[in-house]
């Protein structure tokens, strides 16, 4: 089954500014959009603090609840509407130690009964995560986004530029200024940022080309879907994690596809132009793209539109990574190869061989 027809010969090679153009401008609105925010807005996984979902028989407003509330230890809560707005359930959250919110349960429930009336609210779910487990939490989601990034660099060296012994040099070195920074003191964000730059820096000198475009790809990929996150302010929970590595691996599979064809063209045609040899391996590969994303994708709308509030952001995510990742495996990973010039091959010389000479006799001036 083909959506594309074989031979089609789109030049995506050739807009690949206007695309770099486009990248920027979504990297740049992130990086806006996280300073107006002050960072990514953490859930209570990462932040610390309880969570309590309640559930309400009538209709009701964030102003009423906190009103009920006025007498307990969540006075001062943040309420937001959870789910549809027929489901009057809301998120009630508020950071506070484990000691200070030990019972939270029952005099929620106790003081919006007073206001709401007896049976008429629900607990439906009680969170609670202490600030020191939150930031735990949060420094290992970050080391697993980079490390998964980092194994990553790995296999691409040794898989298509068969520099196994280079890409354990690149992870030594990137060790190595990791653990310099964390003598020295740097932060958790200051490491990762460290080291992504190293590992960028390092591809670069020792002409890492598919992994260089692989990691650019990545980045890309997991800052573009974060940026989405913070513009509309949802909340970054280890379920939103958990996409943004399923997203890492995604992007990566759809990349190591192209990737793999443009070896092959390479060898099949060795002095056939790199950028007709990276357009027409996209164009081969983009049948199998179209139909990999797309069937995906209809899966993932499916869970974002049916699957409840629960798994929204989760599905969410992993629309805008799949939108994203494909994107960036034709525009984005596969045009870094361009950043080096061709490597020629200078043609053989063959030694002059001499006429032969009629026999019997002298050759003739």
């Amino acid at each position: 089954m083909e959506f594309v027809k074989p031979g089609i010969n789109i030049n995506f090679v050739g807009k690949r500014r206007y695309a770099y153009a486009v990248s920027l401008l979504l990297i740049l609105a992130t990086v806006i959009s996280l300073i107006i925010h002050g960072g990514p807005n953490y859930g209570v996984d990462f932040a610390g603090g309880t969570l309590v979902q309640v559930q309400f028989q009538e209709p009701t407003t964030a102003q009423d609840i906190r009103q009920g509330l006025s007498g307990t230890a969540l006075a001062g809560a943040t309420i937001q509407r959870f789910g549809d707005k027929d489901a009057n359930e809301f998120l009630i959250r508020v950071q506070g130690t484990e000691q200070e919110l030990e019972g939270i349960s029952e005099e929620v429930q106790s003081g919006l009964e007073s206001q709401y009336g007896q049976g008429k609210v629900e607990i439906r779910r009680v969170e609670m995560v202490g600030a020191k487990v939150g930031q735990d939490l949060r420094q290992k989601a970050l080391f697993a986004i980079f490390y998964a990034i980092l194994f990553i660099v790995i296999y691409i060296s040794g898989r298509f530029e068969m520099k196994w012994l280079m890409s354990i040099v690149v992870a030594a070195v990137l060790m190595g200024a990791v653990y310099v920074a964390s003598i020295i003191g740097a932060g958790v964000t200051g490491l990762i940022v460290l080291a992504l730059l190293v590992t960028l820096g390092v591809c670069f000198f020792f002409k890492l080309k598919f992994a260089l475009g692989a990691i650019i790809a990545l980045i890309h990929d997991v800052i573009i879907t974060l940026g989405v996150f913070s513009l509309f302010n949802i909340e970054v929970t280890l379920t939103i994690v958990a996409a943004l590595l399923t997203i890492v691996g995604y992007s990566l599979n759809d990349t190591i596809i192209v990737f793999d064809r443009i070896r092959e063209n390479s060898r099949r045609a060795r002095r056939q132009d790199l950028t007709l040899t990276i357009n027409e391996s996209i164009n081969q590969t983009l049948s199998r793209t179209v139909l990999t994303s797309g069937t995906t994708i209809l899966v993932v709308l499916c869970l974002l539109f049916l699957g409840g509030p629960v798994i929204s952001d989760f599905a969410l995510a992993m629309t805008v990574g799949i939108i994203v990742g494909t994107y960036s495996s034709i525009y984005v990973a596969s045009p870094i190869l361009l950043l080096w010039p061709p490597e020629t091959t200078a043609p053989k010389r063959h030694k002059a061989v001499p006429k032969a000479q009629p026999a019997g006799g002298r050759a003739r001036k």
